[in-house]
């Protein structure tokens, strides 16, 4: 694991080394800067992943090998023996509980060791959690705004940043509060559950019922298998007969491309309605196909569009089938889940609410992996002690400004059990508890100090890390899931809102 990282790293280390400075204690924060997403909040992520970075960190053969060759000829061997010995046996790392809703400036995890490695540590963490924060938030975005009913779908896989992204974006998605993925590593992988029926190529490759083989599909009481293409084309004519439309315009490849589906996966139909046409061709399709199973049993479980007005389609799709459930005699049919896709965002998301919609589940891919209104989270670590003693970077841009010393964090609840502040404080300083008063300054506010009165304080930074081991149990990725929904209902709606929130003070 020890060489992801930047090569300025390892110099640090030899001018570390040489100097004799390399054991001195040191301290490092990991935090960012400005909220993503002109949001107010970010779901700190990656800190599973962090950890095992840890536990596995130290230089191979090969690796200190290959620093010989990249490094200065002048740059003594000793220091490469050192390296070679090089473990974080003697790192500790303390951090917000993943999933947890985390703000500016706060860090989301500190790193104390000496102080070769603590540098040498600062990519991989970085690495390992700005995009993992980024996606989550991300995540989190998309499912503020479709509300906690409709299921959200992760299918980023073919637009992510190559497989690795694709694999972060799934990952990190989920815990954001997505349902399941489409990408069946991850599933493998982690454990999401996977979904997925058929494309627009499936349904274009048949032309005519006569090229659906098998046909025949028993019903699932048990009995005689029953041609499933001839009871669909029956179907067919009482439904193109209710909807008053022309059976001659129900693209005939369409429906085979459906019957064979549905004799594939009787308990699994779900159709592709905008191929060709939705409202004469798709829908009177796929309503034919359903019905016919259902008569054998069976139950379609959904339906998906991929163009057009997908708000106004699927009401549209929802008075069809309530139509065909009443017609019919077929109380579920009006009920059958309406799923959408299309480069779908925020803002489609917003209209969708809007206009009113009826539908049940979601595909996003592009604008959630890609992250497209925030590339990069931007997130930093820097160094806030050396043995013992604070460090502070000055800068014209006071944005860059750092807070030294070690911090402990404090999360600030109210009366009615929502957080209105995070308090960092000297490590040294007295622990502050429920119903004393404060005398706090706010980040960016310059003026004399405030008061508060928390109802609830509720440290944040647990030790996660020590002599070389995780010291505490981490969750499962539905426990990270779970606690971020817990953690961002928890916020009031002015700083959870996500169009010009109202700043959360730090």
């Amino acid at each position: 694991m020890a060489p992801l990282a930047d090569l300025y790293q390892v110099s640090m280390a030899y001018g570390h080394w040489r100097a004799g400075r390399h054991r001195a204690p040191a301290a490092a924060e990991l935090f960012f800067r400005r909220p993503p997403f002109r949001g107010s909040f970010a779901l700190g992520a990656g800190l599973a992943e962090g950890l095992r970075g840890l536990r596995a960190f130290r230089f191979s053969a090969a690796d200190v090998a290959y620093l010989r060759s990249v490094l200065p000829s002048t740059t003594e061997d000793a220091f490469f023996d050192y390296l070679a010995t090089l473990d974080a046996s003697e790192v500790t790392v303390t951090a917000i509980p993943e999933g947890s809703v985390v703000f500016p400036r706060v860090p989301f995890l500190q790193v104390k060791g000496p102080l070769l490695v603590v540098q040498l540590l600062e990519t991989t963490l970085l690495c390992l959690v700005n995009y993992a924060s980024l996606v989550a938030t991300n995540a989190a975005r998309f499912r503020l705004l479709a509300g906690p009913d409709v299921k959200l779908m992760e299918m980023g896989l073919r637009r992510a940043q190559g497989p690795d992204g694709a694999l972060s974006a799934s990952k990190y998605s989920y815990i954001g509060g997505f349902d399941c993925t489409s990408n069946i590593l991850a599933g493998k992988l982690y454990g999401i559950p996977v979904r997925g029926t058929i494309a627009h190529s499936f349904v274009m490759s048949f032309r005519c019922l006569e090229e659906v083989q098998p046909r025949e599909l028993p019903p699932r009481a048990g009995g005689d298998p029953v041609d499933l293409a001839g009871l669909a084309l029956s179907w067919l004519q009482r439904v193109c007969d209710l909807l008053q439309t022309p059976p001659s315009k129900a693209n005939q490849g369409e429906l085979a491309a459906f019957v064979s589906y549905a004799v594939t996966f009787p308990c699994d139909f779900q159709g592709l309605l905008d191929t060709y046409c939705v409202r004469r061709s798709g829908l009177p399709n796929f309503c034919a196909v359903a019905l016919a199973l259902h008569q054998l049993g069976y139950q379609a479980i959904g339906v998906r569009l991929d163009s057009g007005d997908l708000a106004q389609q699927s009401k549209e799709i929802r008075g069809v089938f309530r139509a065909c459930g009443a017609h019919f005699q077929v109380p579920w049919f009006g009920t059958i889940p309406i799923a959408v896709s299309n480069d779908i965002s925020e803002q489609s998301l917003e209209e969708f609410r809007r206009e009113g919609s009826e539908i049940d589940m979601i595909g996003i891919g592009t604008n959630l992996v890609t992250c497209p209104l925030q590339p990069s989270l931007g997130c930093v670590y820097k160094l806030v002690e050396v043995n013992g003693s604070p460090c502070l970077k000055l800068t014209e841009d006071e944005e860059k400004m750092t807070i030294p010393g070690m911090k402990a964090i404090y999360r600030l609840y109210d009366a009615a059990g929502q957080p209105f502040m995070d308090l960092m404080a000297l490590e040294e300083e007295p622990s502050p508890s429920a119903g004393q008063e404060l005398g706090i300054r706010v980040l960016g506010q310059l003026g004399e100090t405030t008061k508060v009165i928390p109802t609830t304080v509720e440290p944040l930074h647990r030790t996660y890390f020590r002599d070389g081991q995780v010291c505490e149990p981490l969750p499962s990725l539905p426990e990270v899931r779970t606690h971020a929904q817990v953690s961002l209902n928890l916020l009031s709606p002015a700083h959870r809102r996500l169009r010009e929130p109202q700043p959360y003070p730090v």
